[in-house]
């Protein structure tokens, strides 16, 4: 049975206009043919016909008149709009690079300019879909195959079972589920349906989980790391342990970037002296992002590794982190300069 729902839509532009042509032309003739019988019919002296051939010709004029103010209303309304339509009818059968030229109408321009942006939002969107699922199955298909690989070798009896090859095929399913379970985290928070439980507690405390949390691992690292907290009473209500996942994404990115013997600073203050409103920089002496790259840095499995040879993480911490602090009303935004650093400013309101 077929699918009415992807035939092709009838376009009854060009119909229209024959017909609006083919009816003007009838009614002209009419007119016309009316005008001339009377003429003939009524004028007998020179005075009278003048005064019936200006009676007579007055529905020709009036005719020629309407049909000008009639094609400039096309002009200016019905080609638009006729445009309008053709790109809506492209953009529900699928064709999302389909646009309205903006300069055929000085009246709908500021409506051709918002359909082009929605259409170019919706395109934008769809090319992000596609090139998720282009990554997530880049980011399945290797841990897979070394799992695979350890199996069938000790199947084969390439491999012993020893505890090495074990705990490695371990490791990749350890991957694969922090994988799926960040995949989940940032999907409910795009679609606003993850869960918050919001309590009253001190930053402080925030804080210094945060270092007891990573203090080892900087140390391990020669990486100084410290916080420094305005206000030692200063006091939130949000989700801890979500702010606490998003803060130990931003520290742990610096991890990676910072080299041995630099440092990273967890500072927090007061906005604007307002009590209830606190903003929070995660700052470390890194390698710093390249300004060109500054404005992907939160899309999903970027990775300032180009070649993605690092697989200790998912490429989705900031993707992560940055859901989170939305979900919570706040912004989150990044300031970077190679070889020097990069500085993550958290508002949360």
């Amino acid at each position: 049975m077929t699918n009415r729902s992807h035939r092709p839509r009838r376009r009854s532009g060009p119909r229209f206009g024959l017909f609006s042509i083919f009816f003007f032309a009838v009614f002209l003739c009419f007119v016309g043919g009316a005008s001339a019988s009377l003429f003939e019919l009524f004028t007998h002296n020179s005075g009278a016909q003048r005064s019936w051939l200006l009676l007579c010709g007055a529905p020709v004029g009036v005719v020629v008149l309407l049909f000008i103010i009639i094609f400039n209303m096309y002009t200016r309304f019905g080609k638009p709009l006729q445009d309008m339509f053709n790109a809506i009818d492209s953009v529900a059968e699928g064709n999302l690079s389909a646009r309205v030229p903006e300069n055929n109408s000085d009246m709908f321009s500021e409506l051709f300019k918002r359909f082009n942006k929605m259409a170019g939002e919706l395109e934008r969107s769809d090319q992000q879909r596609r090139n998720l699922t282009a990554d997530i199955a880049h980011e399945l298909r290797t841990p897979l195959h070394i799992i695979q690989g350890n199996l069938e070798g000790i199947v084969d009896g390439v491999y012993k079972p020893t505890d090495e090859h074990i705990n490695n095929t371990l490791d990749e399913t350890r991957l694969l589920s922090r994988l799926v379970n960040d995949l989940q985290t940032l999907s409910l928070a795009e679609t606003g349906q993850l869960p918050l439980h919001p309590t009253r507690f001190l930053l402080a405390d925030l804080m210094a989980d945060l270092t007891s949390s990573f203090s080892s691992q900087a140390a391990s690292l020669g990486i100084y790391m410290e916080t420094r907290t305005a206000n030692p009473l200063q006091e939130i209500t949000a989700d801890y342990d979500r702010l606490n996942q998003a803060l130990s994404n931003l520290v742990g990115n610096a991890l990676r970037y910072t080299p041995q013997g630099g440092r990273i600073s967890i500072e927090t203050e007061s906005i604007s002296g307002e009590e209830r409103s606190v903003r929070i920089k995660v700052k470390d002496t890194g390698e710093g992002i390249p300004t060109e790259d500054l404005p992907f840095i939160f899309d999903r499995f970027w990775r300032g590794d180009k070649s993605r040879s690092g697989r200790t993480h998912s490429g989705l911490g900031l993707a992560i982190a940055k859901q989170l602090i939305h979900a919570h009303g706040g912004t989150i935004q990044a300031q970077s300069e190679v070889g020097k650093g990069t500085t993550f400013i958290i508002e949360i309101p």
